[in-house]
């Protein structure tokens, strides 16, 4: 069954401009400035009053349905992102090799991950901040504006130390997120 009109609508804080041009958003913030193209997705994307995004389809179908929500909670990403920023906290787990990670330019090194000589290397991309924690033994921290670009950099330092060919009930080691959320305001 179709439905006639989906339709959702979410508030621009104060602070921040959108500019949408043929489904490609551009949020702009205090932090910086953010572009997604949306034009894989047939839907209207209009800015209303200067307050108000909303997103409507029309005649759509339950699975075309679903991408009025996550359309929105992109856009909702991209204000946080340029106005508060997203901060991605990881802990080294090891019991026996202690895990060496450096920042080296614009790419992380894990060494020494379960004794193993060969050096995992891991890119950083454009907008990621990787800062190792002071307070906090065996800690590193990931801060951006994208979320898309953070996350997936935890995702690909996680895969990175994924254990192989042994027990995983047993080797627990590796790089596992412990926290994740906007950067908490001062």
């Amino acid at each position: 069954m179709k439905t006639v009109l989906a339709s959702r609508s979410i508030q621009i804080p104060d602070g921040v401009t959108v500019e949408i041009k043929a489904r490609n958003v551009t949020v702009t913030g205090p932090r910086g400035s953010l572009n997604r193209d949306f034009k894989h997705i047939d839907m209207d994307l209009k800015i209303i009053g200067g307050k108000f995004i909303r997103v409507d389809l029309w005649f759509a179908n339950r699975k075309q349905l679903a991408c009025v929500r996550t359309v929105i909670s992109h856009i909702d990403n991209m204000m946080v992102g340029v106005t508060r920023g997203f901060l991605y906290k990881m802990r080294f787990v090891y019991s026996h090799f202690p895990i060496n990670v450096a920042h080296t330019g614009n790419t992380v090194e894990i060494r020494n991950f379960l004794g193993e000589r060969r050096v995992r290397r891991v890119p950083l991309p454009e907008g990621v901040v990787y800062v190792r924690s002071a307070d906090v033994k065996d800690q590193i921290e990931l801060s951006g504006n994208d979320i898309a670009a953070v996350s997936l950099t935890c995702a690909k330092i996680q895969q990175s130390t994924n254990v192989r060919h042994k027990d995983l009930r047993k080797f627990l080691d590796g790089i596992y997120v412990s926290e994740k959320g906007a950067i908490p305001e001062v």
